[in-house]
């Protein structure tokens, strides 16, 4: 793929208050508990109203920095399909080659067989894999790749290849490891080159490996043991267990205009697109109606078609947000991972909202 000039950064001004977005903001702090919260809001003019609530800091009660760069959880699963698709667009991967082909020998177990799973499959979640996330213990810190999927082949199977749907963050290790073997170059630096430093994303970047820090303006995030209990501060740590499946620091507006570049063809060739958003219905941990793509999840909305994105829960941040197909964006992080499902349909109805409402609003 050519290489294209970097886009501008978004325009961005404090949005009014109160309005529709910053009434869901102010609700996931005041009724979610949630100690931070902000977002950010494309409309099909291109301006990017950006929106924060709570404070950024408990300790100091700092304020959350506007359009403030969060873990990003498994919005990074997006990144690296989109590399892993590119390569199909070269021509280097096939998505309904086995997995054997590009990682030989590395994917046994019981019931789970490299030559009975396609790289589709990985992208898909209906490889049946094991999810390494289930069996990893509370001590975080640095893992290598193949740790990982060693860890997940050591149980069994959930389902035959294709029978079935279920999230797992082995499959993104294995689409990572992929990436790796076919282009002979870190993951990282593949993200970098062809999406990162390709759009412009200024605050986006892949953690190197044993930076335990973000790197630019961020809100602390928090983790809560329980509903009641005290808020941890977790804001630094090791992100190396979640690597391809969920490693990455981001701000709203730059996933905004990743979601929107990916949905606006920008991305992918005709061919690879459509391939991403050929979708099967997806469970939990997605909002109710939900189907999954490649790396790609489309979003019923209340005012009617869907979005495009995937979502990110990673200990300290969840964020919610996509794009839709006439152009426009949205993305809200909390800073703490919600303790129940209520919150997370309460950080997707904001999405809903910033979405319905952007004609209005801007």
């Amino acid at each position: 793929m050519g290489v294209t000039a970097l886009a501008a950064a978004p325009s961005s001004v404090a949005a009014p208050r109160p309005d529709a977005v910053q009434r869901q903001l102010d609700a996931l702090v005041r009724q979610d508990g949630a100690p931070g919260a902000l977002a950010a809001v494309k409309g099909r003019n291109g301006r990017t109203r950006t929106y924060t609530a709570g404070v950024g800091d408990v300790a100091t009660g700092a304020a959350v920095p506007r359009d403030g760069q969060v873990r990003i959880g498994s919005n990074t699963k997006t990144f690296t399909a989109v590399v892993v698709l590119q390569l199909v667009g070269e021509g280097r991967v096939k998505l309904d080659e086995p997995v054997e082909t590009y990682l030989p020998g590395v994917v046994r177990g019981t019931g789970i067989d490299g030559n009975a799973i396609t790289v589709r499959q990985l992208l898909q979640h209906t490889s049946g894999l094991p999810n390494y996330t289930d069996y990893l213990d509370d001590d975080i810190r640095h893992y290598q790749p193949r740790e990982l999927v060693d860890i997940a082949l050591r149980h069994p199977a959930a389902f035959q290849p294709g029978k079935g749907w279920t999230y797992s963050n082995t499959n993104y290790v294995l689409a990572g490891l992929i990436t790796e073997e076919v282009t002979h170059h870190p993951l990282a630096a593949e993200i970098d080159r062809r999406i990162v430093r390709r759009l412009g994303l200024r605050h986006t970047y892949f953690p190197a490996p044993g930076d335990a820090t973000i790197r630019g303006a961020h809100p602390h995030g928090y983790y809560r043991e329980s509903a009641t209990g005290p808020l941890i501060d977790i804001t630094d740590m090791d992100p190396s267990w979640a690597w391809a499946a969920g490693q990455m620091v981001s701000t709203p507006s730059d996933l905004d205009r990743f979601f929107g570049a990916l949905a606006g063809g920008d991305l992918l060739r005709p061919a690879e697109l459509t391939e991403m958003q050929r979708t099967v219905d997806a469970g939990k941990p997605f909002a109710p109606g939900s189907q999954y793509g490649l790396g790609l999840v489309s979003t019923p909305l209340s005012c009617g078609g869907v979005y495009w994105g995937h979502g990110g829960s990673i200990p300290g941040y969840e964020t919610r947000g996509g794009a839709t197909a006439d152009g426009l964006t949205a993305t809200v992080a909390i800073t703490v991972q919600p303790g129940d499902d209520a919150t997370a349909r309460h950080l997707e109805a904001a999405v809903d909202t910033a979405l319905c409402a952007a004609e209005r609003v801007h």
